[in-house]
C-alpha cells in the first residue's frame, strides 16, 4: 500500500513536471511565429491535461479498492493494538490531497479547452482582418514589402511594437511602418483620422547671457564623487567666469541668439558605462574630462542656453522619450532638444535606445572626444575595407561633430577647456617668489614613476623635487627617497605648488592633459620628453584601437607646437648630456606666466557660442555629384578660385559670390598643394594656417588641378580619405566621391594632395579672422 502511495506521488509530480514544460516551451511571446503555430502546442498541452485526469482517477479507484481489502483482513483486527490508526490518518489525508488534484486538474481541463476553442475562433478572426489590407506597391517606398514580411515573423521580438499598437493584422503592420516608422505609404483611410497640421512654430526665446551660477550647480545634481568635483570646480572660477561673459556679451553687441534647449549626457559617468571615474577622484585618478565637462556646462549656462545635464541611462531614456521595450522603435515624441553633448559612452546608449531615431537625429549630436576621431575611421564602410575599423569609430557622423579637448585634429572641432587666469598683481607676485631651484613632477599615480630613476638623480643634483602622487597608508616605493611628496592635493594646494615651482617635469604620460597648461598658467617652465619614433596606434598601445593614425612627437604636443620655448622644452630624455643641458637653461631663464587666449574663460565661451551660432549639420547641403560625360557644348559653371598674386596657391575670386550662410567665410580660403610626405594638417600649418576641411568641397573639380598647372590624364572619383589628390609620376587625379571622407589627415608618398588652408584668429585658432 505505501509503495502504490509513493508511485502514485511520484506519477503526480512527474505530470506536473512535464505539464509545466508543455506551457513554458509554448509562450506565445517566446514564438516570433504566427498564432496557428501556437494554438497546434496549445492542443498538445490539452491532450497532457487529460491523460493526466485520467491517471489520476485510475490511481484513486486502486487505492480505494486497497482501502476495502484491509478493513476485511483478519490480520488488521487481531493486531490493532500494534497498528494503531493514526498510522494510517497520513495516507488518508493523501488520498484527499490526491482527490483535490483530480478535481482541479479536471475543472483547468475544462477551462484550457473553453480557451483553445476561442482561440482557434480568434484566429480565424485574425486571418479575416489580415485580408483587409494589403501591402501597397509604391516605387516610393521600395523596403515596404520586406519590412511588413519581417513584421509578421518578428513584431512579438519588442514589446515596443505592441507599444505602438501593433497587435499581429496586417493593417497594424502596415499603419506602424507609415506612422510611426517610414518604410509604407500612409493608408488613404487613415486620412480621415490624421491629426490637422500643426501651428506655425513659436518664436524661438532669445538666449540671455546668465550670472547666477547657483542655477547650473543645482542642474548638475549630486551622487557621485565626479560631480562634486565638478561643481568645485565652476565654484572656484565662478568670478572668471562671470567677468569674461560679461566681455563677451559687449564684444556681440546685443547679437540676436535664439536659445537652445540642449541636453548634456555624461555617459562614462553612467553605471551602464561602468564609471570607473568617480571612485578614483580622491585617488589621484585622471580629472581632464571631468574638468572638461566642468567647464562646457559653465559655458553653455552662461551663453543663455536652456539645460538638462545627465548621468544615467534611466534619466537619458525619459528625456528622449524612449518608449519601452529593447529600443527597435523611435521615439515616442520628436526630440525636444536642437542639441546633444555627450561622449562616445553616451553615443552608444543612444544608439542603442532612440532606434530609428538615432539616424534621425544624429545630426543633433556633439561628441565630446580627448584624442580626436579622423574620417577614415568615422565611415563605416571604409574603415571596414580599409581596415580602419576600431571599438570607438564608424559612426557616420560629419568629423566635425567630434570635438576634442585640444586642437590637434583640425577633422574635429576644438572643444577645449579653460585654466585659472591671472591678474596683473598675482603675476608679479609670483615672479618675485619664484623658487628657481624648485621642480614639481607631473604625475599623480605611482606607476608613472616607474624607471625614471636615471633622469630623476641628474635633476635631484640641481632642484629639489617635489611629486603629488596618491598614497593611503605607505609610501610609493617607485618614488625616490630624495622625492618630497605631498600626497594628492586639492587643487587650490596645487596651484599653490606650481606659483613656487620653477620647473614642471613631466614623464611621457598621462598625454595631452590640463595640468602642463595650468603650469605655465602659474609660471612654471614645462620640460617633457620627446618621443623618437613618434606614438601612434601602429606603435605604442595606449593609442591602439583609438580612431586616429596622429602621431604624437610629445608628451604634450600643442604646448610643443603652439606655445614653444621659453615656456615649454621637448628634450630627448635618452640622452643624459641634452636633459642635463635642458635643466640648467632652463634655472637661468626668466618667464612670464603664460596662458594662451583660447584657454581662458572669454576665448572658451567665444568658440562655443561660434558653434552653436553657425554649425549645422542638419540641413547641411551635400556636393554635387559626380559628373557624367558631358558634350563638348556643355560648359561648367566658372571656378570662384583664382591664382594668388604670386601664383603659389589659389584664393577666393573677389568677383564670386559669396553665401552668407557658408561658415568659415570664404574668403578665409587658401588652396595649397601637400609633399608627398605631408598631410593636409602639416601642409596648412607650415604656412601659417590651418586645414579647413568644411572647404575641401570647393576644390573637389577637374578645374582645380588646370587652374594650379597639374597635368592630369585621367580624372576619377573613388572613395579615400587622401583625396582629392594627384598622382604626378603618372599624371593621374583623384576627386572625392564620399562627402565623409574629406580628411585633413592623413598622407601618401604615391600623392600630393589639394589641402584647403584658412587663416585664424590670434589664440584662437578654432576661429578664422572673421568668423565671429
Amino acid at each position: 500500500r505505501i509503495f502504490v502511495l509513493g508511485i502514485g506521488f511520484f506519477t503526480l509530480c512527474f505530470l506536473m513536471t512535464s505539464l509545466g514544460g508543455q506551457f513554458s516551451a509554448k509562450r506565445l511571446g517566446d514564438s516570433p511565429f504566427t498564432i496557428r503555430t501556437e494554438v497546434m502546442g496549445a492542443l498538445e498541452s490539452r491532450g497532457v491535461l487529460r491523460r493526466m485526469s485520467d491517471m489520476l482517477e485510475m490511481l484513486m479507484k486502486r487505492m480505494d479498492i486497497l482501502a476495502r481489502l484491509e478493513n476485511s483482513t483478519d490480520f488488521h483486527k487481531g493486531d490493532e493494538t500494534r497498528f494503531p490508526l493514526d498510522r494510517f490518518q497520513p495516507a488518508a489525508g493523501l488520498m484527499e490531497r490526491i482527490q483535490a488534484i483530480a478535481q482541479n486538474v479536471s475543472d483547468i481541463a475544462i477551462k484550457v479547452d473553453q480557451i483553445l476553442r476561442n482561440s482557434l475562433l480568434n484566429g480565424k478572426v485574425v486571418e479575416g482582418r489580415r485580408d483587409q489590407c494589403e501591402v501597397p506597391r509604391d516605387p516610393k517606398y521600395p523596403d515596404c514589402a520586406g519590412k511588413v514580411e519581417w513584421m509578421r515573423a518578428r513584431w512579438t521580438s519588442d514589446p515596443c511594437y505592441a507599444f505602438f499598437g501593433v497587435d499581429g493584422t496586417e493593417c497594424s503592420f502596415l499603419i506602424y511602418l507609415s506612422e510611426v516608422e517610414w518604410f509604407c505609404p500612409p493608408l488613404p483611410w487613415r486620412n480621415r483620422t490624421v491629426a490637422l497640421p500643426s501651428p506655425p512654430p513659436l518664436p524661438r526665446v532669445q538666449a540671455a547671457f546668465q550670472s547666477d551660477l547657483a542655477l547650473l550647480l543645482d542642474l548638475i545634481g549630486t551622487g557621485k564623487e565626479s560631480l562634486s568635483f565638478m561643481k568645485k570646480r565652476i565654484r572656484h572660477l565662478a568670478q572668471q567666469w562671470l567677468r569674461a561673459a560679461r566681455r563677451l556679451e559687449q564684444k556681440l553687441k546685443d547679437r540676436q541668439r535664439d536659445q537652445k534647449h540642449i541636453l548634456i549626457h555624461i555617459g562614462f559617468l553612467t553605471e551602464e558605462s561602468g564609471d570607473v571615474f568617480s571612485p578614483r577622484v580622491l585617488k589621484g585618478g585622471p580629472l581632464g574630462e571631468m574638468v572638461q565637462w566642468a567647464d562646457i556646462l559653465a559655458a553653455l549656462f552662461l551663453l543663455g542656453h536652456s539645460l538638462r545635464v545627465t548621468v544615467s541611462l534611466k534619466e537619458l531614456q525619459s528625456d528622449l522619450g524612449v518608449p519601452p521595450g529593447r529600443g527597435n522603435c523611435p521615439l515616442t515624441s520628436p526630440l525636444p532638444f536642437d542639441l546633444i553633448y555627450t561622449d562616445y559612452h553616451g553615443l552608444q546608449q543612444m544608439k542603442q535606445h532612440m532606434g530609428l531615431s538615432f539616424k534621425k537625429y544624429r545630426c543633433r549630436v556633439r561628441v565630446i572626444d580627448t584624442f580626436g576621431t579622423e574620417p577614415a575611421y568615422n565611415h563605416e564602410e571604409y574603415a571596414t575595407l580599409r581596415g580602419y575599423r576600431t571599438n570607438w569609430g564608424y559612426w557616420n557622423l560629419q568629423p566635425t561633430q567630434f570635438m576634442t579637448m585640444f586642437p590637434h585634429t583640425p577633422d574635429n572641432s576644438f572643444m577645449g577647456f579653460v585654466s585659472e587666469e591671472l591678474n596683473k598683481t598675482e603675476k608679479q607676485f609670483i615672479k618675485s617668489n619664484k623658487v628657481s631651484s624648485m621642480a614639481v613632477v607631473y604625475g599623480k599615480e605611482a606607476s608613472i614613476w616607474k624607471g625614471k630613476e636615471k633622469f630623476l638623480s641628474i635633476l635631484n643634483k640641481y632642484m629639489e623635487i617635489h611629486g603629488t602622487v596618491y598614497y593611503e597608508t605607505q609610501r610609493p616605493p617607485e618614488v625616490p627617497a630624495f622625492v618630497k611628496n605631498h600626497g594628492l592635493l586639492p587643487q587650490h594646494e596645487f596651484q599653490q605648488l606650481l606659483r613656487k615651482a620653477k620647473l614642471f617635469i613631466g614623464f611621457g604620460f598621462p598625454y595631452e592633459g590640463p595640468a602642463p597648461l595650468e603650469a605655465i598658467a602659474n609660471g612654471c617652465v614645462f620640460l617633457q620628453a620627446r618621443f623618437n619614433p613618434p606614438h601612434s596606434s601602429l606603435n605604442h598601445e595606449f593609442f591602439r584601437g583609438k580612431p586616429t593614425s596622429r602621431e604624437v612627437s610629445s608628451q604634450h604636443p600643442y604646448a610643443e607646437d603652439f606655445i614653444g620655448k621659453p615656456h615649454v622644452w621637448t628634450v630627448d630624455y635618452n640622452n643624459s648630456e641634452e636633459f642635463e643641458a635642458a635643466v640648467k637653461t632652463i634655472m637661468r631663464t626668466q618667464v612670464d606666466p603664460y596662458l594662451p587666449y583660447e584657454y581662458t574663460c572669454e576665448g572658451m565661451l567665444e568658440r562655443i557660442h561660434a558653434y552653436i551660432q553657425h554649425q549645422d549639420f542638419c540641413t547641411t547641403s551635400s556636393p554635387p555629384p559626380p559628373p557624367k560625360d558631358q558634350s563638348p557644348a556643355m560648359q561648367s559653371p566658372p571656378s570662384p578660385l583664382v591664382l594668388s598674386s604670386n601664383a603659389t596657391h589659389l584664393v577666393w575670386s573677389p568677383s564670386a559670390s559669396r553665401d552668407p550662410q557658408t561658415w568659415p567665410p570664404v574668403d578665409s580660403l587658401q588652396v595649397w598643394v601637400s609633399e608627398t610626405q605631408h598631410s593636409c594638417t602639416e601642409t596648412c600649418r607650415r604656412r601659417g594656417l590651418v586645414c579647413e576641411p568644411t572647404f575641401f568641397r570647393f576644390l573637389n573639380k577637374k578645374e582645380v588641378f588646370l587652374q594650379l598647372s597639374i597635368t592630369c590624364d585621367s580624372t576619377e572619383y573613388e572613395m579615400n580619405h587622401l583625396y582629392p589628390a594627384v598622382a604626378e609620376n603618372v599624371h593621374e587625379c583623384y576627386l572625392q566621391k564620399e562627402p565623409l571622407l574629406f580628411s585633413c589627415a592623413g598622407y601618401n608618398t604615391k600623392y600630393r594632395r589639394l589641402c584647403p588652408c584658412r587663416d585664424y584668429r590670434k589664440g584662437q585658432v578654432a576661429l578664422c579672422r572673421d568668423c565671429l
